[in-house]
C-alpha cells in the first residue's frame, strides 16, 4: 500500500469491506458516517440480501459471484454465525424457457459451471414447491447454490470488525466539502467545520454519493425500490425447503423474495424501474406499490394473498446507467477514490469488495468498473419495464 493516511466515507457494504481491506493492507483508514451504524438507511441495512450467481449470459458477474460464494462459504466457517444461508434460489418463468430469456441464459450458463440445477417442467413445480401457481408458471429451474445473506447483520460484523483490526470508526461525521490542496484532494471538511486530511478520500456512500459528489449527478441516479415484510398465517408453508429464495419472470416484473425468517417473515420485493427519489426525503410506498403487489400475489402465490403487509420501506439503489459498479480514481480529481454504482445488485460482492476497491485506490480497477462517462442504459432488462 503506497498510500499511508486514507479516509472512507460511508459505513455501508462498500465502505466497511473498503476501510477493512485498506487497514489491512497497512494503511491508516479513518471510516467516517452520520452513524450509527449500520445506518437504519443505508440500502444494506435489511434483513435480507441475495446471493447468487444467475446473471443470464454476463459470465463477468457469473464468474465474479461464484468467486464471493467461496469467500461465503470461508466466512460460514470462520465466524460466530453463518452470514450466508444457502437456501437454493428457484427462478420462474410463465412462458417456456428458451435462448435469450433470463431463465434460460442463466440455466445454461449455472449448468456449464457443475451445478445441479434441476428443471421445473409439468407437475415438479407444484410437487416441490406448493405455494406457486403452477398453472401459472410453466418452466424455470432451481440452483442448490445460491441462498440469501442477513445484510444489516453482516455489515454489523464487519464494522465491529473494523473496529477491533484498528480502523478509525467516526459516527455522527457528516461530510460537507472536499478539501482541496495543490490542485488535488486532501481530505474532507465535514458539516461542523473540522478538517480532515488524508493521502486519499474514498466515497462509498451508496446512493448519497452523488448528492455528495454533485459532478457524479450526470453518471450516478438514486433510485428507490418498495420492499414488504408479510406475515402469512402459516410460515411453515414458507420454510426454506419448499419455498427458497425465488425470481418469478424478474425480466419482465421485477419480482423476487425470501423463505420466511426466524420471526415468520417473508420479504417480497420489486427489482424493477423503481422511481427517482432524494435519499433524504420521504421513503414511501405507496398505495400503488401496495396493488401491484397485491396483483402480483392473486396470480402467483394466492396462499399468501391475504397476508398482511407488517412493513414496508424503500431500498435505494445507487444506479449507474449500465448496471455495473464504478469503482475508481476520479481523474479530474487526483487523491479522490469513487467505490459505488451497486445498482441494486451490490451485496453479494461484499467479501470480494474490500479487495477489488483496495486494488483501485492502488490504481489496478476493475475494467468493467473503471472510470467511464454515461453512455447508452443498458442494465437488466427488468430495470427499464415500461421505457423505450
Amino acid at each position: 500500500m503506497t498510500t499511508s493516511t486514507i479516509i472512507v466515507i460511508g459505513g455501508g457494504a462498500f465502505g466497511v469491506a473498503a476501510a477493512l481491506e485498506l487497514n489491512r493492507r497497512g494503511a491508516a483508514v479513518t471510516l467516517v458516517d452520520p452513524g450509527p451504524l449500520p445506518h437504519p438507511l443505508a440500502a444494506s441495512t435489511d434483513i435480507s440480501k441475495f446471493v447468487r450467481m444467475d446473471y443470464g449470459t454476463d459470465l463477468f458477474y457469473t464468474d465474479l459471484a461464484a468467486e464471493a460464494l467461496d469467500v461465503w462459504d470461508a466466512w460460514n466457517a470462520t465466524w460466530p454465525w453463518p452470514p450466508y444461508r444457502e437456501t437454493g434460489l428457484l427462478l420462474l418463468s410463465s412462458e417456456r424457457m428458451r435462448p435469450g430469456g433470463f431463465e434460460s441464459d442463466s440455466y445454461d450458463r449455472v449448468s456449464a459451471r457443475g451445478v445441479a440445477t434441476e428443471r421445473l417442467l409439468g407437475e415438479k413445480l407444484e410437487r416441490c414447491f406448493p405455494a406457486w401457481s403452477a398453472d401459472r408458471y410453466v418452466d424455470g429451474y432451481f440452483n442448490p447454490r445460491a441462498g440469501w445473506s442477513p445484510s444489516g447483520r453482516v455489515v454489523e460484523h464487519l464494522v465491529a470488525l473494523a473496529r477491533d483490526e484498528g480502523v478509525r470508526l467516526r459516527e455522527g461525521i457528516r461530510f460537507a466539502q472536499l478539501l482541496e490542496r495543490d490542485d488535488r484532494i486532501a481530505g474532507i471538511v465535514t458539516t461542523d467545520g473540522e478538517r480532515l486530511e488524508a493521502d486519499t478520500v474514498v466515497v462509498a456512500a451508496g446512493a448519497w454519493t452523488s448528492v455528495l459528489l454533485p459532478h457524479l449527478a450526470d453518471r450516478l441516479d438514486v433510485i428507490g425500490q418498495p420492499v414488504f415484510h408479510l406475515r402469512p398465517d402459516d410460515p411453515a408453508l414458507f420454510r426454506p425447503e419448499i419455498f427458497p429464495c425465488w425470481t418469478a419472470d424478474i425480466a419482465r416484473t421485477g419480482w423476487y423474495g425470501f423463505p420466511a425468517n426466524d420471526d415468520g417473515i417473508v420479504k417480497i420485493a420489486n427489482h424493477g424501474p423503481g422511481r427517482w427519489i432524494d435519499p433524504d426525503g420521504a421513503r414511501e410506498v405507496t398505495a400503488e406499490d401496495v396493488a401491484r403487489l397485491r396483483a402480483f400475489l392473486d396470480e402467483s402465490l394466492p396462499s399468501l394473498a391475504g397476508a398482511p403487509v407488517v412493513a414496508t420501506r424503500l431500498c435505494l439503489y445507487g444506479d449507474s446507467w449500465d448496471g455495473n459498479f464504478l469503482i475508481d480514481h476520479d481523474p479530474e480529481r487526483p487523491g479522490l477514490v469513487v467505490a459505488a454504482g451497486d445498482s441494486g445488485h451490490g451485496f453479494k460482492f461484499v467479501p470480494l469488495l474490500g479487495r477489488i476497491i483496495a486494488d483501485a485506490v492502488e490504481g489496478r480497477p476493475y475494467a468493467r468498473f473503471a472510470w467511464r462517462t454515461r453512455g447508452t442504459r443498458s442494465s437488466e432488462h427488468a430495470r427499464f419495464l415500461g421505457e423505450e
